[in-house]
This record gives C-alpha cells, structure tokens and sequence, in this order.
C-alpha cells in the first residue's frame, strides 16, 4: 500500500535506480559497456532532479498557476480571465496527479502483484478539479491562492465541462467504483473509449426540446495524457482461412491516460480511454485527383467509432456500429494487458508462464457491452499466442468476472447471428465451440432436457438466431453479481435461475453505491461540519473512509437529548438562519479508537 501522507521525497529512491532498470529489462546486469554506464549516470541526474513532489503551499501554488498561464496556455498577464485560470489550474493540480500517478504506476511493477482492469462502455466521471483538489486535501490551499490572483475557486469549477464519457447509472456506478478502488489502495486501472461528443446535450429552442452534440472537448480536455506510442491494430470484417482471421478494415486505437486519484492517499490509478484513428492517414492520390472526399474517408470511418456513446441502434448501420465499438476497445484493452503482463513477467526474471495469467490478471466486465473479450482473449491466446484450446479455456475462466445491470429479458443484449459474423466471424466459431463444449457438459447433468439446454445456449435459437451476450459473460465468468442484493436475488432466483442451478455458487451480490467522499465534502460541507468542525484534520481512517460508522446515525431518534450514546458523542446543532429544522448528528468523542 502506498504512503497515506507523501513525503517530500519521491517513491523510488535514487539508490533504487539501477535495481530499477535492471527490473525493466534496459541494462545487463553484469555490463561492464560505457555507453550503459553513461546512460545510468544521465538517468540518476534526471531521477535527482525529479526526486521531490511539487509543494503545496500558497506561494507556490499561485507561482505554478502564473507558469502554465505563459508557458502552457500562452497566454499573457492581460488574458487572465476566468476560462484560462481554470485552464491553468487544472493544469497545476494534474502536474501534482501526475507525481502520484507515476510512483503508483512504478510501484504497481514492482509489486508484480493481481491487477484489476476493470472495463466498462461508459464512465460517468462528473467534474475532475473539485474532486482532485478534495482528494488531495489542497483544496484550501488553492482557494487562497486564487483569491490572491484575484479568482474565486467556486467559480473557477463552473468553468468545467462535464466530461462526455457517460450518460447514466452503468456510468456513474464505474467511475465509483475507480474512485473507490484508488481510495482503497488497490491495484487497478479502467479501460473504456473517449467519445469525441459524448451522447447529446438538451436545449429548448421556440418552445421545444433539441438533442445537439455534447462538444465537452471545445477547450481541450486538461487532465488526459494522450500516449501516441501505445496503439494497437484492431481488424473488422474479413474471413476466416481456418483459423486464421484475413482481410477487411483495420484501425489503430490509440491511448489516452486520465489519472484517478484515492482519497488521502498517493494511490492515483489511471483510466486509459481509446480514441480510434486510421491506419492511412491521408489519401494523397485521390486528392490530386479532386477526388476530395475520398481523400480523407478512411479518417471519417475510423473516427466514427469512437464519436458518439451509444449510437442510435434502431437502424442496421446503428447495430454495426455499437458492436464495433464494443469490440475496438475490448480488443485494444487485452492487447495492452497482455503486453503489459509480458513485460511484469520479464522484468521479474521468471520468463513467460501463462498459467500465471490468472494469478496476475482480473478483469471485471461491466454489463454485457464488454463481454466480447471473453472471445478476444481466446482469439489472442490461441491464434497470436499459439496456446491450445483447454489451456486458454482455463486462462478466461479464471480471467473474468460479470457484473449484470438488468432484470429485463428483453433488455439483454443480443447480436443476430448475420451481423456478428460480418463483423466479427472469427469471434462467432470460437463462441459457436464455447457453446458447444458448454452444452455437452449441460446435456451430462441434465440428459434429455431440451428446455434447459435451449435456456443455457449461448446460441438463442428462437426467431432470429443470436448471440446472447449475457450468457457467454456467465459460461466465461468464474463470479456474477447484481448490483443490489434485491437484484442479485432476481437474477438468481428468476432471470438465471437454470444457470445459477448450474454453475452453483458462481453468482453473487455486490452492492452498488455512490461516491460518499464527493457528495458529503464537496456537496454538503453544512453537514460535514456537523459531523465533525475539524474534518479536515481527521486521519482518513475514521468516517469518510470508515462509513459503516455513518449507519449509526439512523440509531438515534430526534427526541433524544444531549448526551452519550454507543460511545459516540450525540450533540444538536440549532438551525441557522437558513435552516428550518434542528439536526441530530454524531462525532466522534475525542479519545475515539477508532483512528487506532
């Protein structure tokens, strides 16, 4: 677990520096070459000079702010408005995230211990600076430093445009869930798409509402880190010459890094979003031929997959486009996994052990629309990686885990069978196997039951023929879990109750929550401060990272008076002018031993 309070000395030493580049591979450990010597001695400068994190007082927070208002923005000491001091904020507080962010990452590597990835179609992230600033604990700081510059920080908030990465519950449980994940120290990064538009925005013109595009990236976007180098060829269509996928389209998707930072901690995770691009550029030829459109088509293609969250789907192109999408940021995501579990496995000096994949590797698949990287995995360990069958079987069951968001049979996301194969046909005869290696062992526990085989196929054989999503996430999941335990109890008693009978002990319940952190200090500081006058000086292991303790609040009826109850101190706080009522509300009494 990395530090709860940084020191001004980075994370890893200088005397770890050359263990370090051992580790990753760059220098032979018994090299005697001047040129690797060199090199080390150039390293060790710039590792000196960034071996301290950026201070967070007053002074050098306005000087950080000034600086990236000339140097980033190129703006000068008459353009400081309002927009451009939010800009150069932003900019200040992620060069602090990005401090965290990596020593998290350097420290995720050395530990070579499980990850999370967990990945999800939407993130419902809200506004970043706010939450940084609460996260880090410098929100104060940053209040009067603007105020200095002549700023008020509320304001400044207002200048952010919510990011277009979501639209609703799927969305926001995510971007929890990464926050929590971060707050709590664990390994763990998210995978999903950066959408250049988002879904819509509404405005009423003449009376009447209007869907326009959600342009959230007007102004640039401060917080991401867009990794040109780390792009991955992701193929559509084509044919399949046995097992070998061939022909049609190919773009790259290309990696954009958003720091997600814990509460009260150093543990910043990252959230890598895919942009697709093409893979030519520019059709010079059809340009010199006035052929103008076609010059830049492959662009526009390309880009349209990664334009819009949640494409209208009523028509055929709309289905087409939503399982590319699916499927370009599945692919791209486990092909980074995979590279990134090759080079864990290198600089640990153990060689390539697959079997270890699973000890190394979880991934959470958020709803269905991910669940296509059960399939891509299987495509990956066996036709790039040249594993068999039962060892690759072996790597997804251990690999994955599905978190359903539906008791609606209806709504269960399904492909039609004509579609899947244009898109994906290597994809559908590895399911098509999945299905049938699946079915034989159902057909073992239930001989002659059609019923139960026609519920537990992959395959809907009724009406149109298609690929049930959900159900290819149970047979390659080893846990399911709803999101509530009224929900989880549905899913298992009703929605899959042949799978559950199954697969028994598989399904399980997670509840689903909010981010308690944001909306207590950031929304209702009135009611913090009832909680506790001095929450900002309480170790980040009592309430806002212990709230289990907040349920004991609904213990105590109105009409109790002052005193002592449960060990807690009870005390009223008497309605302000803006108050109508009094609040009961509990702190914790002085020598509580709950921080112990």
């Amino acid at each position: 677990m990395l530090s709860a309070k940084p020191q001004l000395h980075r994370y890893p030493s200088k005397g770890n520096l050359l263990q370090a580049h051992l580790k990753e591979g760059r220098f032979a450990e018994s090299s005697n070459d001047l040129l690797q010597k060199e090199q080390i001695a150039k390293s060790s400068k710039l590792w000196e000079l960034m071996s301290t994190y950026l201070e967070n007082d007053v002074p050098a927070i306005e000087q950080q702010i000034s600086d990236h208002m000339e140097y980033t923005l190129a703006r000068d000491r008459g353009q400081f408005d309002q927009l451009g001091a939010y800009q150069a904020t932003a900019h200040s507080v992620r060069d602090r995230l990005l401090e965290f962010w990596n020593d998290t990452n350097f420290r995720f590597g050395e530990l070579n211990s499980k990850q999370v990835y967990y990945l999800s179609i939407e993130f419902l992230l809200g506004r970043t600076l706010q939450n940084a600033l609460l996260n880090l604990n410098i929100e104060g700081s940053y209040a009067q430093a603007l105020k200095d510059l002549g700023f008020d920080l509320e304001n400044l908030y207002e200048q952010e445009l919510d990011a277009g990465l979501g639209n609703g519950g799927l969305g926001r449980l995510a971007a929890c869930f990464l926050d929590s994940l971060a707050s709590q120290n664990y390994i763990a990064w998210g995978y999903g798409i950066r959408y250049t538009y988002g879904m819509f925005r509404q405005e009423i013109f003449q009376g009447w509402q209007a869907e326009i595009p959600d342009l959230w990236l007007k102004f640039g976007n401060p917080w991401e880190i867009t990794r040109f180098d780390v792009k991955y060829p992701v193929r559509f269509y084509g044919h399949c010459n046995g097992t070998q996928w061939e022909g049609g389209e190919i773009v790259f998707a290309v990696a954009n890094d958003n720091p997600i930072p814990g509460f009260r901690t150093t543990n910043t995770i990252n959230l890598r979003l895919w942009n697709s691009e093409p893979t030519t550029e520019f059709d010079l030829a059809s340009f010199n031929d006035g052929n103008y459109y076609k010059a830049i088509e492959r662009r526009q293609q390309a880009e349209t997959i990664s334009s819009v969250l949640y494409p209208n789907d009523n028509s055929y192109e709309g289905k087409e486009l939503r399982l590319k999408q699916q499927y370009f940021f599945c692919s791209a995501t486990l092909q980074d996994i995979i590279r990134r579990f090759k080079k864990r496995s290198k600089a640990a000096g153990k060689g390539l052990i697959w079997s270890q994949f699973g000890e190394k590797v979880a991934v959470q698949l958020n709803d269905t629309h991910p669940t296509i990287s059960t399939a891509e995995l299987f495509r990956l360990l066996m036709d790039e990686e040249k594993l068999g069958w039962d060892e690759a079987a072996d790597i997804v069951g251990k690999t994955f885990a599905y978190t359903n968001h539906t008791v609606l049979p209806e709504a269960l996301e399904k492909w039609s069978l004509p579609l899947f194969s244009k898109v994906l046909p290597r994809h559908l005869d590895i399911i098509f196997e999945i299905n049938r290696r699946h079915l034989l062992l159902v057909a073992k526990k239930y001989p002659g039951n059609d019923r139960v085989l026609n519920e537990l196929s992959i395959i809907d054989e009724h009406g149109q023929k298609a690929v049930r999503m959900a159900h290819l996430a149970i047979v390659c999941s080893h846990h399911v879990n709803g999101v509530a335990a009224i929900h989880s109890d549905i899913i298992k008693n009703e929605l899959f109750k042949d799978f559950n009978d199954f697969y028994p002990g598989k399904f399980t319940n997670v509840t689903n929550g909010i981010t308690p952190r944001r909306w207590f200090l950031n929304c209702n500081k009135a009611l913090v401060k009832l909680i506790s006058p001095s929450w900002e000086t309480i170790p980040s292991c009592w309430i806002w990272t212990n709230l289990p303790f907040c349920a004991n609040m609904r213990t105590i009826p109105a009409s109790r008076p002052n005193g002592w109850t449960s060990s807690w101190q009870l005390r009223r706080s008497w309605p302000s002018t803006s108050e109508s009522t009094a609040t009961w509300m509990l702190t914790p009494p002085r020598h509580s031993s709950m921080c112990t």
